[in-house]
């Protein structure tokens, strides 16, 4: 009995420590995966992130889980940190495995941004703002399970499910976002979910990182019977058996875990009066023995387990977050493919910088664009855009080849696209004239395409909220390639619209309930297109006065020619040759796409047949908006009609609108 004592002793100590670990959950992933960039020790930064992380060892209670501690320090070494638990977890459980991820993360990492996910509970801190600010860097995948009996049907019914909660889920408000549940798929299989968001996310934020979310199950779980997806933002769990607290909605409603010192203590002799008898004795001796040796056995099998998954989970996580540097070029390369950056090879100068043609070291010619020194991007943001630009692939939108981000140079690689843009050609009096019929129409076909492309068709839904000339380019075949992604907005499966304090875009090109009053939706570039439509066929910018009588600018035109019977008045003089129907078929939906009346315009997809079928007919048009008219004109048109000089819209000039003039940028996007 006494050389047991020591083993006992260790393995206690042992089985307290796996205890532990049961009550965070479990580790899941190398917190350093998340770090953008390092600092030294004894630094100001390394100061001020440990300092924020004592007080996430010290929290106090509170009934939700989701703990936001104040920032500490300032710019540049600010830290801001949150912490979020399990929605079914329970206060106390939640408090330790928070304080354990605070100790891992201030043991382990010296990167200015790191996360330490357990299955209980996700702590964070970064240098850049967290509050209110969805993470897309990068999702933690792990399989978990068996292969489902029939996958497809599995498939199915867990799809059904994670949306059903994810509405759920988005819909909760600012102290949860938080939901479970349960569905069966055919023929024996139960399937049981949990999803939830950071609570300090909006709705439509809470939404769209779930979806993001979902999307990684193909890569790690498909056909599998469990699954865990945890990003900075959201989480998803799935397994056939039950995993969650049912009983426990929100935390804090469930009374206090019994301590461990209220059990009652282990006893090594049964309660009977046969207690000091040998046998009786060497039989417990031997069972307790025999547990413990269980227990050992199951210790070193956890330890062995866990490293192993650990190199596993390192492995998915890196070839998640790190994806995007394949598409990172050195700033050498750049340099010498553009010679320095040299006034021979600039293309052109926009707002948020100057385009460069280069060529690699292989020939292949590409388009270089060197982002302004005050774009006002962070690293992080800046990748995760390059990400999103370059998964959209499409002949007609210009292609994203890669970044360069080195010091202070923020480069994009494009494709070069040899003809410029298509206002170079369309307003210049002599350049025109190589812009046939047959070619103008091969240009609206196109850009219809790759809109509906960004409308329907690519893995998220992309409003570019800055369709114009100059964001279409032609290559040597003047084939139209939609370039410019740099104001777009993301929608999130099955959302439909949304609204914005902040308007950007190009006056004449924006939709009048986006101008005035921010209403988001498809119908915004449908109506930038109809302005497009119109351009071309006219060979006239959105703004020139036609009449000087009337002060109509071109849609104003347009309207008034159409309802005169006498639309073809408005076609460029220097198209002589070319089919007069499909002038007027184009004018026609021109008008259709710039109605005022935003649910009588078409979508990108009717756009798309009314240009390739005429065996559809073709609504009529109501009057559309934006466009001037004098006094003798005001009886015959609709007095709902905005007056380019009105009041409304020139405050929103004022106050919110944020031109472009670049033509290959790419800035602020806010995914959502």
């Amino acid at each position: 009995m006494a050389t047991l004592g020591p083993l006992f002793l260790y393995l206690f100590i042992s089985l307290v420590l796996t205890l532990s670990s049961a009550q965070r959950g479990g580790w899941l992933a190398d917190p350093c995966l998340y770090g953008t960039g390092n600092f030294t020790t004894n630094s100001t930064y390394h100061t001020n992130r440990n300092h924020l992380l004592s007080s996430f060892t010290s929290i106090s209670e509170n009934d939700y889980g989701f703990y936001n501690v104040s920032s500490v320090g300032r710019n540049p070494d600010q830290v801001n940190g949150i912490a979020l638990c399990r929605g079914d977890v329970k206060p106390d459980v939640c408090r330790d495995c928070i304080k354990d991820a605070a100790i891992e993360l201030r043991d382990s990492c010296l990167t200015k941004e790191a996360a330490q996910f357990y299955d209980n509970c996700m702590l964070r801190y970064s240098n850049n703002s967290i509050i209110g600010v969805r993470n897309n860097n990068g999702f933690f995948r792990w399989p978990e399970g068996g292969i489902a009996e029939d996958v497809s049907a599995f498939s199915d019914a867990l799809t059904s499910l994670l949306d059903s909660l994810r509405i759920r889920a988005a819909a909760g408000g600012s102290v949860q976002k938080f939901a479970t549940g349960m569905t069966m798929a055919r023929p024996v299989d139960s399937i049981y979910a949990l999803v939830q968001c950071t609570p300090d996310l909006s709705q439509i934020q809470c939404s769209s990182c779930l979806s993001q979310a979902f999307e990684r199950i193909p890569k790690c779980c498909l056909g599998r019977r469990g699954g865990k997806i945890f990003g900075p933002s959201c989480i998803v769990r799935f397994n056939d058996s039950i995993f969650y607290n049912d009983s426990s909605a929100n935390i804090g409603k469930l009374p206090p875990p019994p301590s461990l010192l209220s059990q009652p203590p282990l006893s090594l002799t049964p309660p009977s009066n046969d207690s000091g008898s040998p046998s009786t004795i060497t039989i417990t001796v031997i069972s307790t023995s025999s547990s413990i040796l269980l227990i050992s056995i199951c210790i070193c099998i956890f330890v062995r387990v866990r490293k192993s998954n650990k190199k596993f989970e390192k492995a998915e996580a890196v070839d998640e977050i790190e994806s995007v540097e394949t598409l990172q070029y050195d700033l050498s390369t750049i340099r010498d493919a553009t010679n320095n950056f040299s006034d021979e090879n600039k293309l052109g100068q926009g707002g948020f910088g100057a385009v460069y043609k280069g060529r690699l070291a292989n020939g292949q010619e590409v388009a270089v664009k060197r982002l302004s020194m005050n774009s006002g991007q962070g690293d992080l943001e800046f990748k995760n855009e390059v990400q999103l630009v370059a998964r959209l692939q499409h002949r007609n939108l210009v292609k994203l080849h890669g970044f360069c981000l080195e010091g202070k140079e923020r480069l994009l690689i494009y494709e070069f696209v040899p003809n410029s843009s298509l206002d170079r050609f369309l307003f210049d009096p002599i350049k025109r004239t190589q812009l046939s019929w047959e070619t103008r129409y091969k240009i609206i076909g196109g850009i219809a395409k790759g809109i509906l492309y960004l409308h329907e068709d690519s893995r998220l839904r992309i409003i570019h909220r800055d369709l114009k000339t100059s964001n279409v380019l032609l290559d040597e075949e003047m084939n139209p390639k939609i370039s410019d992604f740099g104001m777009a907005r993301l929608f999130v499966v099955g959302q439909t619209q949304d609204a914005t304090s902040k308007v950007v875009g190009t006056y004449g090109y924006m939709a009048p309930e986006y101008a005035v009053r921010g209403q988001l939706s498809v119908k915004i570039d449908v109506y930038s297109f109809g302005v497009l439509i119109l351009e071309i066929v006219s060979g006239q910018k959105i703004n020139y006065i036609h009449h000087e009588e009337n002060l109509a600018n071109l849609i104003g035109d347009a309207w008034r020619n159409w309802r005169e019977g006498t639309p073809l008045n408005i076609v460029d003089p220097s198209l002589s040759t070319g089919s007069s129907a499909e002038m007027i078929r184009c004018i026609h939906i021109g008008l259709l796409c710039v109605q005022e009346n935003v649910a009588k315009r078409p979508t990108m997809g009717s756009i798309v047949v009314m240009l390739t079928s005429y065996s559809v007919t073709l609504p009529m048009p109501s009057h559309p908006s934006f466009f001037l008219y004098s006094a003798t004109q005001s009886n015959t048109s609709s007095s709902q009609s905005f007056n380019l000089e009105g009041t409304q819209l020139h405050k929103s000039r004022n106050e919110s609108a944020t031109a472009s003039i670049n033509e290959v940028s790419i800035t602020e996007l806010h995914p959502r």
